[in-house]
Order: C-alpha cells, then sequence, then structure tokens
C-alpha cells in the first residue's frame, strides 16, 4: 500500500466516525443542548491534548489558531447544530455538501492549486449522492435553517482550506489541541448566555459525551489535520461525504431503519465521486511531474503528493505566520 493511499484511508476513517454523532447525539444526550453539547464536545478535548502537549502558540499565532477555531469549530458547530434543528436532516445533509466544491475553488484562491475540471465533477457528483442517500420528497424547507446549513459548509471550506495554508511547525496533535481549546474557549460564554444548564447526567449521557469528545472530536481531528498537512485540500474534502454514509448506515443497522434503493445507489455514488476526487489529483500530479522533466529525462522537482501545491505555494522560513 502506498503512502499516499494510506494518508487517504487515514484520513477517511475522521468523517466516516464524525458520522456517529447523529446517532450519539438523538439517542444518548440530553434532547436541546445544541450550544453546550458543542462546548462539551470541544472544550474539555482540547484542554487534555493541551496537558499532553503542554505546548501553547507563540505569541504571532494566536490569531489565526482562534479563527481556525472559530471556522474549525465554534461556527461550523453552533451553524449544523441550528441547522439540524430547523431543517429535515437530509435537507441540511444536502446543503452541506456543497463544501468540497467550495474547497476547490478557495484552494485555487488561497493556496494556488489548479482548479480540475476533474475535482469539480467528483463534487458535483458527491452532492448528488448524498442527495440520493437523505434527501425525502417531503422536505420541508426553512430560511434560517438553510443559511445556517451554508454558513456551515462554509466555515468548514475555509477551515479546510486555511489549515493547510496556516500550518505552525508542530504536531497535528498540538496543532489539534490549540484549535480546540480556542473553538471551546469561543462556545463557552454563547453557550452559557444562551442555553440553560444541563440537567442530572446519566450514565448514557456520559458515554455519548465521551464518545463525542474523546473519539468524535480529538483522536478524529489530529487524523483530520494530519491529512490536511499530507494532502491536497480537493483530495481530503471529499472524504466528508462519507459522514452521511455511515449515518444512514448506523440507522440502518442499529435503530432498524429502513434502506431504500435509491439509498444504495446513493452510497455508490459517493464512494465514486471520492474515488474520481483522487484519480482528479493523481492524474494532475502525473502531468505537473511530467511536465518538469527535462529533455534529458531527469526531473528537476520531487515526485511526492504534495509537490505540486508546494512548489505552487512555498512555506514561509521557519513556517511562521506572514
Amino acid at each position: 500500500m502506498t503512502s499516499r493511499t494510506t494518508d487517504v484511508l487515514l484520513t477517511a476513517s475522521a468523517p466516516a466516525i464524525w458520522g456517529s454523532t447523529y446517532i450519539v447525539t438523538t439517542e444518548l444526550l440530553p434532547p436541546g443542548y445544541p450550544l453546550t453539547v458543542a462546548l462539551l464536545r470541544a472544550l474539555p478535548a482540547g484542554l487534555l491534548l493541551l496537558l499532553i502537549v503542554r505546548k501553547l502558540p507563540e505569541r504571532a499565532w494566536w490569531g489565526r489558531i482562534f479563527v481556525l477555531g472559530a471556522l474549525n469549530f465554534s461556527v461550523l458547530w453552533a451553524m449544523l447544530f441550528l441547522a439540524a434543528y430547523r431543517l429535515p436532516g437530509g435537507v441540511a445533509a444536502t446543503i452541506t455538501s456543497v463544501q468540497p466544491l467550495l474547497v476547490v475553488f478557495l484552494a485555487g484562491a488561497f493556496l494556488g492549486a489548479p482548479v480540475r475540471a476533474l475535482s469539480v465533477a467528483a463534487a458535483v457528483v458527491g452532492i448528488g449522492g448524498v442527495a440520493l442517500l437523505v434527501l425525502t420528497p417531503n422536505a420541508a424547507l426553512d430560511a434560517v435553517g438553510i443559511a445556517a446549513a451554508i454558513a456551515a459548509a462554509v466555515s468548514m471550506a475555509f477551515g479546510t482550506v486555511l489549515s493547510r495554508r496556516w500550518q505552525p511547525p508542530v504536531s497535528a496533535l498540538t496543532f489539534t489541541a490549540w484549535q480546540l481549546t480556542a473553538g471551546g474557549l469561543l462556545l463557552l460564554p454563547v453557550a452559557l448566555l444562551l442555553e440553560p444548564p444541563l440537567p442530572s447526567l446519566t450514565l448514557h449521557n456520559w458515554i455519548g459525551f465521551g464518545w463525542l469528545g474523546l473519539v468524535g472530536a480529538a483522536l478524529t481531528y489530529i487524523v483530520w489535520f494530519r491529512g490536511v498537512a499530507r494532502l491536497e485540500p480537493s483530495a481530503i474534502a471529499p472524504l466528508a461525504f462519507l459522514s452521511p454514509v455511515t449515518a444512514v448506515i448506523l440507522g440502518w443497522a442499529l435503530l432498524g431503519q429502513s434502506l431504500s434503493a435509491w439509498q444504495v445507489l446513493g452510497i455508490g455514488i459517493v464512494i465514486a465521486s471520492i474515488w474520481l476526487s483522487q484519480r482528479a489529483q493523481r492524474g494532475g500530479q502525473r502531468w505537473q511531474n511530467h511536465a518538469a522533466t527535462p529533455p534529458g529525462g531527469i526531473r528537476s522537482c520531487p515526485s511526492s503528493p504534495s509537490a505540486s501545491l508546494a512548489a505552487s505555494n512555498p512555506p514561509p522560513a521557519s513556517r511562521r505566520p506572514r
């Protein structure tokens, strides 16, 4: 198995696990506390990782860490929960699935990455697959919910691209600790102001919060940010399509929900779109490597998976913010 394939499969495990968030929230957590749930998912996990790494950002990085914490956690999770409360799950999932398409164009604008037609096609195909998977004919629309779903997609897209652009010289573990803590601190006053205190927690509640915080946040985001540093944004973003796939499969396996032929077709289309997005990156890399080979047959640039992106967006000295 190649290094790139390993990176893709390992990174894909993160959104696949995120797909369990819906069933954990509905079956194990007290209802009606979206901001508090987001807070308790981010801040304890961030503080725990911070205790492990025992390293704070340098002063020049504080602003960017809080921007990333807001995009990847505070705004994203708050808008996702708001969309989930105001819209049927299928509508919310379909709208937020435009995120990979946004990433393709944002990566071109912020990272100088090429906007490949095959990457755009893969994202569009994936959106169609998610729609078949989760959208129902009688789905109701709500303006606030639609705006929240769009905001969630935009927030995650910017978070993915800027997490690649702003790479501090630290491990993925440390990078995750900083962002989770920053995101949790931003959520803290909002949750305290807008929501009542939690009731007494049951064992099931504790299990649910433990899963969302330790596995659904700490572990998976270490893996995700590792992938962000190693893979092109337009290759990593379509992996988020795996979240609704996992959610539907868990609902079928654990809650006895029906799985129609259209949903099975949707799963197949989503998998095909992810394969297509990876093929687009490999094809573009082969072309760039070939173009970089001089007539004598000796390449003048490395052939690593991220070589073309690094060449178009060289990191600043010592990886410090500009």
